[in-house]
């Protein structure tokens, strides 16, 4: 059985209760739900607390014009693209181009054909379904634009962003910020050995787990290849230690099983700490942990190194 689509939310606008009543008529056996606002006060805070994407406003009323109602449904108020028609009679049909001005998409003239309203109408939702399936794709272009394809992680250019957001706010508020900059041990050998989807298959793990250990305010992603970042706040520089080995004790010890064979994986970690009020670039923190970390791998790998600045 197939479920009936909600109806389709539009807010009336017009001081005649004969209007809103022929407007009501019209709209009863159609896929709409109308919002009725007897002026314009009550219209602006139904526009507010229920967001209809169609508003039909009358151009006449005695608080607000229709010219003020499209000025502020497209300024402030606006969270999402609205079609606005305004309803004239025709002796005021000389206001419908600063209507149009104002921002209207179309208008109407009183006394209106019921019919011709439902296709204006029409025209608006299919206007509106086009502009949210543009949003979606324009969203869709975001996301792709700052996510690793292989791991669905945050990539350089999201990690970037935010963290120069972390900083300001950590410099402002005075809370520490970590960044961690991970690298898999002998990564190149899994490749050589076992082939690349084994090598897809231990980065995908490690950022399952990098993700595991990444709290709602923090953020981890890839850098590219083998190398990942972790960049952690509100973490006192006594735990920062435990935190980054309960990553690492977590990966090594993994089990992976390729060509028959059980395999474990290891990843070495350098780690830089801010803490003050002039915040530096993201790019020098990344820096700073990338000699940490590749202090860890001179030492042996499998192991963590901290600089502090």
């Amino acid at each position: 059985m197939t479920e009936a689509r909600p109806k389709f939310p539009v807010l009336v606008v017009d001081d005649s209760p004969v209007y809103r009543k022929l407007i009501e008529h019209a709209l009863e056996d159609e896929a709409y739900s109308p919002l009725f606002a007897k002026n314009g006060h009550q219209a602006l805070e139904l526009y507010a607390k229920h967001g209809p994407s169609i508003v039909i406003t009358d151009w006449m009323m005695p608080d607000f014009s229709g010219q003020e109602i499209c000025e502020r449904i497209r300024g402030d108020l606006q969270h999402q693209y609205t079609y606005i028609i305004v309803l004239t009679s025709i002796s005021e049909k000389n206001n419908v181009v600063k209507g149009l001005a104002a921002g209207a998409d179309d208008y109407l003239t009183k006394p209106f054909d019921p019919g011709e309203l439902l296709a204006r109408i029409g025209v608006g939702r299919r206007t509106i379904d086009l502009h949210r399936e543009i949003e979606r794709k324009n969203k869709l272009l975001e996301e792709m634009a700052h996510t690793d394809p292989l791991t669905a992680l945050p990539n350089r250019r999201a990690l970037d962003e935010w963290s120069g957001r972390q900083l300001r706010g950590a410099a402002r508020h005075g809370y520490p910020l970590w960044v961690v900059h991970a690298d898999l041990d002998s990564f190149k050998s899994i490749n050589d050995t076992y082939g690349h989807d084994a090598g897809d298959q231990v980065l995908k793990e490690f950022a399952a787990i990098l993700k595991e250990y990444t709290r709602a305010s923090d953020i981890c992603g890839r850098m590219g290849g083998d190398e990942f970042v972790l960049v952690l706040t509100h973490v006192d520089e006594r735990h920062i230690q435990l935190t980054v080995e309960r990553l690492r004790e977590q990966f090594a010890s993994k089990k992976f099983c390729f060509g028959g064979a059980n395999v474990t994986v290891t990843a070495s970690f350098g780690t830089c700490g801010f803490m003050g009020k002039e915040p530096p670039e993201f790019s020098t923190l990344v820096q700073q942990a990338d000699r940490a970390l590749y202090s860890a791998k001179r030492a042996g790998r499998n192991q963590i190194k901290i600089e502090f600045s």
